[in-house]
């Protein structure tokens, strides 16, 4: 049957030919034809071909529907070609039902059969006259394309250009002909373009995609981005005889990817600390030479204070003078940048003329192009840096309002003076992408100080600012958090005066670094103050802690469920000891914490080990104290295991490291505690440390006088008068009055409702110390008595004459004690 050309068939007939018809069969025409000649199948697309329908074509010769003369031996080679599975095409030409003549490539398949019938199916598609491009047509694209073009001869001399490229370079046509780049625009990085094109010549292999910088005469004041190909000229003998090359202006597209490039790099160079001043000069330093010649970035005073946060100007107005900015970075390409009229650290509230506070309100960059420093509103309003302009020729500049997070920062400025090309509004993208990294950066870092600061000035106040063990304790001390930088952690160490000379010493440690650890820390340093202020011994303060940290977990958790934490446990360890000044031992319970270290008089280092008891949060299990006796002038440490783990995490070794720097006791406390933390902390250090150092002394007996009291009242006034005597020996005079009203009211007490043994003791160190010890559990209670009383007014009247007042448990009994200062 007769093929049909590519045109696409569907429903409605014939649909227009395009690039996928060459791939699709689906719409060309297709019969099935017997061996006979006998047309047995007709398809739509054949009747769409050939325009007969179905009806007047099967069962009929197919030699009918062929516009060409008959050849048997034709038809006869390409059935048996298709009788062995080859298949067979070829063009033919068929006739239309209107009689027309058409040319069809035609495509007859392997033989195959239909009961008994041998068949072949045929496909065909019109086959239509291919487009030619006319010498006009052709002209015309190559004059008016977009792209620039040219033929070179060998010599690299312009044979032709087109419209396109004069337009790029400015140069006429008539004065390009016959002449080399070179000699034309020497700027044009010529020289490299010619190398690229010879190379062209000698190898024959093409250049694509050259990318290069240059100006042209058509736009002398503006840098542009050309991307150019090269490829040879062949004639028939596969000679070169040329070059050809190709040029378009990608200068948008070369700017976009410069801009990206920028701002990537920035990303990398701006804001490596979280510094303020420091990210202000990074993005000056970054700026110059990349991007300006001079470039200034001005902070407002509340960034730099580290105390503001939010927008600082609400109140400002046109009507300000303006803000109050400081200077906090500037770089230049000129050593020393002799442009600024500030430096860096001093006032510099620049605002461009013209210009006031709603620059930095309405957050828009500012583009001055041609800067000119005679203009009457620089010389008005900004004289001395007039001057400068004109000095160092500072001929345009961007001026972009720093913002971050609804926050006004402060003002960047660019300026160029070297480089001759002014700034576009290109450039005021890049100065903004720029800007606007900074101070996300400088945001940043403000609010990191901010934070900082309150940290640290937290834990600062929750440390004990100085340490004072009376006459009874040389002590030293020495804390390093984890991280230098952060400054906050959650050790702790205390000193704490108690009655009757005695000193409390106290190190914990709680788990975890930064605000966290540092505010619990301070609850449990509270809390420690407060049971030693009530006396208790240091099992069953630790007692009383471990419940404490227990309900601080509960809260955690109770908040950490809230947040979907899986986190709960908040745990510590903690070391409490008593040291009696009088006695020269030190009474101390320790819930998981190491245990402490102490050198003796003669150098000899022991660890004593109370047992080591829980670490608090756990509860349920019991605390126990332990006493050890202290020569005069020994050394006790107390420390966190940060000090002692090292490098190695071996505690043991650690301990014994400690010990060995320690027992150079000869040396001064302060020193000593500093040297022995700078030895043995490793850097980096791994957990917070704390080491708290104290080199004991002992009341001797012309400090301490005690007396066994009768229980009956008539002895009072025997006790009252020793006391008296006693404190005038001791030359403190100005005292006997008050230590004689109190040793009678604590005396006459105890004689009427507490239990003998009854005794009064007398306690001389940076203190008068009276204390009246008895059997009795029953704790004394201050009242106001009624002015009808006879009595009730004796511990109110100790109260108001003493400074310090209290009672303490003792496993015989109880002490009432009272405290004078000694002037």
């Amino acid at each position: 049957m007769a093929p049909m050309d590519p045109a696409r068939e569907t429903s409605e007939g014939p649909a227009p030919s395009g690039p996928r018809e060459l791939l699709d069969a689906s719409t060309d025409a297709a019969a099935v034809v017997s061996a006979a000649g006998v047309v047995l199948g007709w398809t739509r697309g054949a009747e769409a071909l050939l325009g007969h329908p179905a009806s007047e074509v099967v069962g009929g010769s197919a030699a009918r529907l062929v516009a060409m003369p008959a050849d048997p031996v034709r038809v006869a080679r390409v059935a048996e070609r298709c009788r062995g599975g080859m298949g067979w095409s070829g063009l033919i030409s068929v006739r239309h039902r209107d009689g027309r003549t058409l040319d069809a490539d035609l495509r007859v398949s392997a033989s195959f059969r239909i009961g008994e019938d041998e068949c072949f199916l045929m496909s065909a598609r019109e086959r239509r006259e291919q487009w030619s491009i006319g010498q006009s047509v052709l002209d015309g694209f190559l004059t008016r394309s977009p792209i620039g073009m040219a033929v070179m001869d060998q010599e690299l001399r312009y044979v032709w250009l087109n419209d396109t490229l004069e337009r790029f370079g400015g140069v006429p046509r008539e004065q390009r002909l016959g002449r080399r780049l070179s000699e034309l625009l020497p700027g044009l990085q010529a020289a490299a373009i010619e190398g690229l094109m010879r190379k062209v010549l000698d190898t024959g292999v093409p250049v694509t995609d050259y990318e290069y910088l240059g100006w042209s005469w058509a736009d002398p004041h503006r840098q542009h981005a050309y991307s150019t190909s090269f490829f040879p000229l062949v004639d028939a003998d596969d000679s070169v005889t040329g070059v050809c090359y190709m040029v378009q202006d990608v200068t948008e597209r070369w700017t976009a990817r410069r801009l990206l490039t920028l701002v990537n790099e920035a990303g990398t160079c701006v804001g490596t600390t979280l510094d303020v001043m420091r990210t202000a000069q990074e993005l000056a330093d970054f700026a110059v030479p990349r991007f300006a010649d001079f470039a200034v970035v001005d902070l407002l005073e509340p960034v730099l204070s580290t105390e503001g946060h939010g927008a600082w100007l609400t109140d400002a107005g046109p009507a300000s003078v303006g803000p109050v900015m400081r200077r906090a970075g500037m770089s230049s390409v000129r050593e020393g940048c002799p442009e600024a009229v500030a430096r860096v650290g001093d006032r510099a509230g620049f605002l461009p003329p013209a210009h006031d506070v709603n620059l930095l309100v309405d957050g828009e960059p500012i583009l001055v192009p041609v800067l000119d420093p005679s203009d009457e509103r620089w010389v008005a309003e900004q004289p001395e840096r007039a001057e400068k302009i004109r000095e160092f020729g500072l001929h345009s500049f961007i001026a972009v309002p720093m913002r971050a997070r609804n926050t006004i920062l402060g003002l960047t400025t660019f300026m160029r003076s070297l480089n001759p090309v002014p700034f576009q509004p290109d450039d005021v993208l890049l100065a903004r992408e720029l800007v606007a990294r900074a101070a996300l950066c400088v945001d940043n870092a403000r609010r990191y100080t901010r934070e900082h600061t309150a940290a640290v000035t937290l834990q600062r106040s929750l440390l004990p600012q100085a340490l004072t063990g009376g006459t009874a304790l040389e002590v030293a001390s020495a804390y390093l958090p984890a991280d230098p930088a952060d400054g906050v952690g959650g050790d702790w160490f205390d000193v704490i005066q108690l009655s009757g000379g005695r000193v409390g010493l106290v190190v914990g440690d709680v788990v975890g670094h930064g605000i966290t650890a540092a505010a619990t820390m301070g609850r449990l340093r509270t809390a420690v103050q407060t049971l030693a202020d009530m006396e208790l011994p240091p099992d069953e303060l630790l007692a009383h802690l471990d419940d404490l940290v227990l309900r601080l977990s509960a809260e955690r958790t109770d908040d950490e469920t809230a947040h979907r934490s899986s986190t709960a446990f908040l745990g510590a360890t903690c070391l409490y000891a008593v040291y009696d000044p009088v006695t020269r031992r030190c009474t101390m319970a320790r819930a998981g914490h190491p245990p402490p270290v102490v050198v003796a008089p003669d150098g000899q280092v022991s660890f004593p080990e109370p047992p080591a008891g829980p670490p608090l949060g756990l509860g349920g299990m019991a605390f126990e104290a332990a006493e050890i006796e202290l020569a005069e002038n020994s050394l006790i440490g107390l420390y966190t295991d940060g000090l002692i783990e090292g490098a190695d995490g071996d505690m043991e070794l650690g301990m014994s490291r400690l010990g060995e720097l320690l027992a150079r006791s000869d040396t001064d406390l302060d020193v000593l505690c500093t040297s022995a933390v700078r030895r043995l902390v490793p850097v980096p250090q791994p957990d917070d440390i704390a080491l708290l150092l104290a080199r004991t002394h002992g009341l001797g007996a012309d400090h301490v006088v005690s007396w066994q009291v009768p229980v009956d009242p008539a002895a009072v006034a025997d006790v009252r008068a020793s006391a008296t005597r006693q404190v005038a020996a001791w030359g403190l005079e100005d005292l006997a009055m008050t230590t004689e009203l109190v040793v009678s009211e604590l005396v006459t007490n105890a004689i009427r409702y507490a239990e003998p043994p009854i005794r009064l003791r007398l306690i001389r160190d940076s203190r008068l110390t009276c204390e009246v010890a008895d059997a009795s559990s029953t704790a004394p209670r201050l009242r106001h008595a009624r002015s009808t009383d006879e009595g009730g007014r004796g511990l109110f009247l100790v109260a108001q004459l003493t400074d310090r007042w209290g009672a303490r448990y003792t496993p015989d009994g109880k002490i009432i004690w009272a405290e004078q200062e000694i002037s």
